[in-house]
Order: structure tokens, then sequence, then C-alpha cells
């Protein structure tokens, strides 16, 4: 297991990073898992003897109850705190209220408060916003989360699901009122989707931000359960849950491609699409998720295969995005100054 910086801080994190969607099973969670404690101990304990040193959750997942089962693996285990990296996330509903979602002072406040108490836990490493809050002022969110930083129950504050100009306001908003800033972004990106490239990433890169992956395996599209049919094995999450959206004809293209180069490595349709990714500069870690701990072991072996330059070709083509203005303008200007 390799470790990266988060972004541009001293911060090391394990190149992937366990997340926590499956714990629990409330609501429309569901969909995504619904792992009783002692299972949610074992990945957490398999994870751990792997070298991951990084869990993400959030305040929404299972209506709070994920948080509470990492917390309680986290001491069933025996592991040290601050051993540990442990991000969550706020943002969604979470009550009835008008003031029960969002990115208000209060609701921030009131939420970062609760999952520590759901943690068990004094303070956080990375808390996150899960998303933009269209009625509340970017200010007002910073202001409130950098206070959280000055007391001293978050280290880091990070940002999920934003447009390029959300952060890069923000990031500007913080420097100039001496706030804490955003030191990394989760996102969605995988070799079935590369949206991520076409402004994101160069704000990553140039602002020195981390980049934290979710559902690097298309919500389980390359997992190797799904065929041109469309039908899944039983148990595929997308035939109840079927998200994020990809395009389908073109994704089987991709995983034809990557099927070619798992069969000559001997590993898995996923380990390649988990290693397409660790194999590209701008990711800091990958957000891996498992029902089963054979699932789990499957994804962490994804860092022992590497892929030639010749073998990221094949994949970039099979993969790579259409071309878009103004990004086919800017490539076409800037031959001159490389």
């Amino acid at each position: 297991m390799k470790y990266n910086l988060l972004g541009n801080t001293g911060l090391k994190v394990s190149e992937l990073c366990l997340g926590t969607m499956t714990f629990g099973g409330r609501g429309m969670w569901t969909n995504i898992g619904a792992l009783p404690q002692d299972e949610v101990n074992k990945l957490v304990k398999t994870s751990i003897d792997a070298g991951i040193n990084f869990i993400d959750t959030a305040n929404v997942y299972s209506e709070g109850l994920s948080e509470k089962m990492t917390g309680q693996a986290i001491r069933d285990l025996g592991l040290k705190r601050d051993d540990l990296v442990v991000a969550t996330k706020v943002r969604g509903v979470m009550g009835t209220g008008p003031n029960s979602s969002g990115l208000s002072r209060k609701h921030i406040l009131q939420q970062a408060d609760e999952s520590l108490s759901r943690l068990n836990m004094d303070y956080i490493d990375l808390y996150q916003i899960h998303g933009f809050d269209p009625l509340t002022p970017i200010e007002e969110t910073l202001e409130a989360l950098d206070s959280l930083v000055k007391s001293g129950k978050v280290r880091y504050i990070g940002c999920s699901n934003l447009a390029a100009w959300h952060i890069m306001k923000a990031l500007g908003i913080s420097a100039q009122q001496h706030l804490a800033k955003f030191v990394s972004l989760q996102a969605y990106y995988t070799i079935a989707g590369r949206d991520l490239e076409r402004e994101l990433v160069p704000l990553l890169l140039d602002q020195k931000m981390g980049l934290m992956v979710w559902s690097p395996l298309a919500g389980g599209f390359l997992s190797g359960k799904y065929t041109r049919s469309g039908v899944a094995e039983e148990g595929g999450r997308r035939v109840n849950f079927d998200f994020p959206p990809v395009n389908k004809d073109k994704v089987y293209d991709i995983i034809d491609a990557m099927q070619v180069i798992a069969e000559r490595k001997g590993v898995t349709v996923a380990q390649i699409a988990l290693a397409w990714l660790l194999h590209q500069p701008v990711v800091t870690s990958i957000i891996v998720g498992a029902k089963r701990e054979e699932q789990l072991l499957d994804n962490i072996k994804a860092t022992e295969v590497t892929l030639t330059a010749e073998e990221l070709a094949v994949l970039h083509e099979a993969s790579k995005l259409t071309p878009e203005y103004p990004g086919w303008m800017i490539e076409r200007q800037g031959g001159d100054r490389k």
C-alpha cells in the first residue's frame, strides 16, 4: 500500500480509502448495502491489515447509522484513533425541519457535533461539504468550516461534487479572508466516466488539491457482473439502483479492452479499472466499498497491478472523451507554449 499527501498538506493517506456506504442499511441506502456490525468489523480489519489508514463516511449514509458503525468498529477492533484518517461529510437531509439540510452555519455546526457523537470521536480529520447549496452564500459556509478548524473539532476541510468554478471561487474567498481552504475534492471518476478531466483535473493540479475518487467501478458496472445483454448476476447493485449514469454501449467497449489486458495479466476487470485510476497523477486515493470481504480483497489487489505505457494507451483510446469547446481550442492554441 502506498501513501500520498492529501493535496498541499503534510497529511499522508493510503492510496485506497475504505468507503462505508454499505454499512447499516436504512432508507434509500438499503439499495447500496445493509451490513451488520460483525461484517462491518471484518471489512475494517481487512482494510487495516492491508495498510489502509483512510476511512470515508457521511452523516447521510444510512441516516447516521454508518457513522455509528464505523466508530464502533474502530473501538471493537481496538484501533488507535490517531493512526487513522477519518473523513465524513455534511450537506444532505438529516431531519424534517427547514434547517435540516444545506450548508448554513447552523446546519454545519450542528451536524459536526452530531457526527462526532455518532463516531464517538473528539475530532474529524477531513470534514467535507457533500455538494453545492444554492441557498447559502459560500462565505457563510467557509466561515463555519473555519470555526470548526480553529476549535480543533476538524483538522482539514474538503468538498465533493462541485463544479470547477465553485471550487475556485471558494479558494479565492478563503485566501482573501484568511479562512481554512478546501484541500481535497471527492468526485466521481472512472475509466467509464472521464468527465472530470475537462475542467476539474486541470484545476486540481494547478491548485495542488487532492482527489478522492468515489464509485471507481461506476456503481459496480465495471465489476465484471454486467454483460452487453444488460443482465447482471444476482446481487448486482445496479439492478435496483442504476447509478451513476453511464453510456453503456461505450462502457461495454471499454470493458472489452480491459478484459483482454486482465486475461493477459491473470487479474480481474475490476482490478484493471482500479489500476487505471491509480496510474492517473491527479488521483490521491480511491474509495472502495464492499458487501463482502472477498470483494474488498479483490479491490485491494489492484494496488499490485502495473499497466504498461502500451496498455494505458489502449485503455485511453477506448475511453477518451469526445473533444468539446473550449478544450479543443485551448489545446490547439497552446501548442506553441509547451
